[in-house]
């Protein structure tokens, strides 16, 4: 017999005895889901596993002296020709996955536990020891007594804030300590933004009004007394409309078209009257959802905080 051929007839039986083996565990797996009993572990190990180890599901048959690491510490590689300074928010570059000192087109991943001079380096020449969870005591603007529990933001590796607008989320206020310094819980592997399925985000500041191009956006408004309009019936808006003011310092205006009203949950939809965010009891983080409404006008889908209708 050629040579060649008996690989061939070798390879063919190999073949064959594997389907056979998997043709019997299915079969026998048949079996034992259709009887009485359900199916056993024992049943398992002496028929299927055995069988599934042809394909490379393999077991560990001795003892493997694995790694591990435990506490809150890591380690990055970071980009060439910089520096990150003890305490400094870490960010990793989405493209490189190195690390410099945060920038708002990063991802989180924690405080530099130690100094990190790669001024002179190549990228990944040296790595940054991170601290990716704990808590951390920060200057963050605005902070007030009530900010408990609020997300706080990232704008660079030092400067910190409640306004998600172009910058990166880094954990919750755990404790206010004095007027602009908080202790902030951080988890960089297992915090979510709260804001995080909106992706275009903006700051209203003074009057506003929407428009088609503002659908699918979160707006955060910062500045008492502004009045956001919203558009007539034909143009429908899908937005989420934020109060990022410290409690009782920002009054949100929702302002309809003179013949629509503002329809929503306990609102009574008078044409031409203001949905607001009362003042007096309004607290950071208190929103309206809008959503495209019917000829009456637009519909609010769900609310935080206080809301009231002009009278």
């Amino acid at each position: 017999m050629n040579p060649n051929e008996d690989i061939s007839m070798k390879i063919m039986k190999s073949i064959l005895v594997a389907f056979g083996l998997l043709a019997g565990c299915l079969a026998l797996f048949a079996g034992a889901q259709a009887g009485p009993e359900p199916l056993s572990l024992e049943f398992v190990q002496t028929a299927l596993l055995p069988s599934l180890a042809i394909f490379g599901m393999t077991t560990l048959a001795a003892n493997s002296n694995r790694t591990f690491e435990i506490g809150s510490r890591n380690e990055f590689p970071v980009i060439a020709a910089d520096i990150i300074y003890e305490g400094a928010a870490i960010g990793l570059v989405i493209g490189t996955g190195h690390a410099r000192p945060l920038a708002a087109t990063d991802r989180f991943s924690g405080f530099a536990e130690a100094k990190a001079d790669n001024s002179a380096g190549a990228a990944a020449a040296i790595n940054v020891r991170a601290v990716e969870s704990g808590k951390i005591q920060l200057a963050v603007t605005g902070a007030v007594i009530t900010d408990i529990g609020q997300p706080v933001y990232a704008t660079d590796d030092n400067a910190f804030t409640f306004s998600p607008v172009a910058a990166v989320f880094v954990g919750f206020v755990h404790r206010f300590v004095s007027t602009g310094v908080v202790v902030v819980a951080f988890d960089a592997l297992n915090y979510r933004d709260p804001y995080g399925d909106y992706t275009i985000r903006e700051t209203i500041s003074a009057n506003k009004t929407l428009d088609i191009e503002d659908n699918g956006k979160i707006f955060f408004i910062d500045t008492d007394a502004t009045v956001t309009t919203l558009p007539a019936t034909a143009t429908p808006v899908n937005a989420k409309i934020v109060n990022i003011g410290a409690y009782g310092a920002v009054a949100v205006n929702l302002s309809p078209q003179a013949v629509d009203k503002v329809q929503g949950p306990d609102l009574p939809g008078t044409d031409n009257k203001d949905l607001i965010n009362t003042k007096a009891t309004a607290k950071r983080g208190d929103f309206a959802v809008l959503t495209t409404g019917d000829a009456n006008g637009p519909v609010v889908a769900e609310l935080r905080g206080t809301w009231a209708t002009e009278v």
